[in-house]
This record gives C-alpha cells, structure tokens and sequence, in this order.
C-alpha cells in the first residue's frame, strides 16, 4: 500500500499540516522537523500525489511550450534555455512540437490549459490568434517566443527580424553581389515575411540591386535541397549570384543541392548565408555565414517573462535582440 501525508505525519511525529509545510513551504518549518520529516518519507517510501495538489492549488508546477519544429536545433536551443531557467525556478517544461501546423497547435495548447499548466510559451504559426487569448482571459498566461506580438496583446521575446534580413542582405551587396534570392516559406510565417522585408529594404538603397524570392512549403534540409536543384538546372546567367535563405536549415540543403548537382560553386558562383547559427553551420562542408539569435537567452527571458505575469507585473513587456552577422566560408574566401 502506498504512504499518504498521514502516515508520514505519524511516523515522524508532527502534524499533517507540517509534513505539508515541508514539501510546500519549508521555510515554515526548523531543520530539526523537516529532516525528521524526509527521514520518515525516506523510509516509508512516500511519494507526493501531484495530480491532487495541483487541482487544490489550481495550478501545476509546469509550463507548456509549443514550437514550430523540434528538429531545428534554433528551436532546441530556445526549448534548453526555458528548461534551465525554468528548473531555477523549480519548474518543468512540456514541450510540444506544432511541426508549423494549426491543428497540432491547438491541440498542444487545449492538452495544456486540461492539464493546468501555470503558463504557456508559444511560438504561433498565423497572426490571429484567438486561442491564446482565450487562454490569456481564462487566467493562463501566455508568453509569445521567437515571435513580437502585434499590437502588444502579449508579453514577447524575440530577435529584430527584419534588421537580421537587412543584415544578411548588406553583407551579401558589401561583397559585390548584386542579384539576390531569398529562399525560404512558407510566408505565412512571420519570421520569413520580416526578414523578406528587411532584405528588400537593404536592395531598394543598391540601384543596380535585385531580389528574387523563391519560395518553399517548409523551412527544411529537404526543401532547401530542392530549392538548390532547381536553381541549379537554371543557366548561369538566371541565377542568383548569392541567396538569403531564411534559416540554416534552409541554407544547408541548398549546399547540398548545389554540391549534388555539380555545377554551382559556393561562394564563388553564388554567396549563401543562412538565418539562426545552429551549431551544424559552423560544421558545413563549407562553413555556413548565419545571422545569428540567442536562442537560449530568447528561451530564458521567455521564462521570466512568464513568471512576470504570472506575479501580475510587467504582462505586455516586449523584449527584441539584435541579431549578430556570423561570416564564415560560404560568402567570403578565407
């Protein structure tokens, strides 16, 4: 049979009242009663029912993150920051993967608000977003990551996306290139939009400047290397002659598209720069330049963005980076 608080209490000499201030509030409780308290738990191999403190408490001890794709590592470093921290806190994390998908969204989201999580980080994939707000009124409070809200209905964390694709575009006109493409999608998706836009913004201030979007379903390796073959198959004088992809994932299967089709030399037909600075771009056949993020300080700050409006403070603070330009071999010759 398993202990209860009960049992413990008797087998250590207290009251029930105290063996809960020792698992709840132990400052409550002198060091002489709580050891006295954990020996008894110790040897009668107690376990605390969770499920039933949270629904007396209304809360769990847990956050629910959701991001868009669990397998780029950006979205992993972000997910390790919020679990640092929130373990500071005496926290955990459920994490979920929307795999940049509404359905499997809404269903993380619905899945934590059942299991009374104490807050949610979110990154969304539309602009409307009428379940977190539900979630926001109906007291769950809901941190919006790798995302600015618009109109600031949400506390954020986030990296200036469109000063990063202004960044990358820049470096990409600085070193002499002048017809551009940007490859990424799909443009439902803010990140690409905003770093769309801070590229364009960077080639409208070139004259002789252009730039191409070419477009794909998913921010991935295999879209990427698809994307590389067929620009590939173009004449050298139709393609680009350097390319913006919207995140590494992106930039890494157009190099191997390029590498695969043997006929495109980086960067000496076309410069290639990537968005995140995960760690396999710095590993790249041809080391990869990246605009990179502070994905475990974005994760962080996410956290305690969250604990901030859970106390009743600072609920709509919106925290933007810089991003930082990374160049490597995949744009300039060392």
């Amino acid at each position: 049979m398993t202990a209860s608080v009960r049992d413990v209490a008797e087998a250590a000499g207290v009251s029930v009242g105290t063996v809960s201030n020792v698992l709840n509030a132990p400052d409550k409780v002198s060091e002489a009663t709580a050891q006295r308290v954990h020996a008894a738990i110790e040897r009668l191999g107690f376990v605390r029912n969770d499920a039933a403190r949270q629904l007396r408490a209304g809360r769990s001890r847990a956050i629910g993150m959701v991001v868009l794709d669990l397998r780029n590592p950006f979205f992993t470093d972000v997910a390790r920051g919020a679990e640092d921290r929130a373990a500071e806190r005496g926290l955990s994390v459920f994490l979920a993967n929307s795999d940049e998908r509404a359905e499997r969204e809404q269903s993380a989201l619905e899945l934590f608000e059942q299991q009374r999580v104490s807050g949610v980080l979110v990154t969304p994939i539309a602009e409307d977003l009428p379940v977190l707000r539900r979630m926001r009124d109906r007291g769950t409070p809901v941190v919006l990551v790798d995302r600015e809200s618009q109109q600031s209905h949400f506390p954020s964390v986030a990296v200036d996306d469109v000063e990063g694709g202004r960044m990358a575009a820049e470096h990409l006109l600085a070193i002499g290139r002048r017809k551009l493409g940007l490859v990424g999608g799909p443009t439902t998706l803010r990140q690409v939009t905003d770093r769309l836009d801070g590229a364009q913004q960077a080639v409208a201030a070139v004259a002789d400047a252009t730039l191409e979007f070419i477009g794909t379903a998913a921010l991935t390796v295999d879209e990427g290397r698809a994307a590389g073959r067929r620009i590939a198959q173009r004449a050298p004088a139709q393609r680009p002659d350097a390319i913006f992809a919207a995140n590494d994932l992106v930039a890494l299967g157009l190099l191997q598209g390029f590498v695969m089709a043997g006929a495109v030399r980086v960067p000496d037909d076309i410069a290639l720069i990537g968005y995140d600075d995960i760690d396999f771009a710095a590993a790249a056949v041809v080391p990869l330049s990246s605009v990179r993020q502070p994905a475990r300080l974005i994760g962080s700050t996410a956290v305690d963005l969250l604990s901030a409006a859970s106390d009743g403070g600072a609920a709509r603070e919106q925290v933007l980076f810089r991003p930082e330009l990374v160049v490597r071999a995949s744009t300039v010759s060392v």
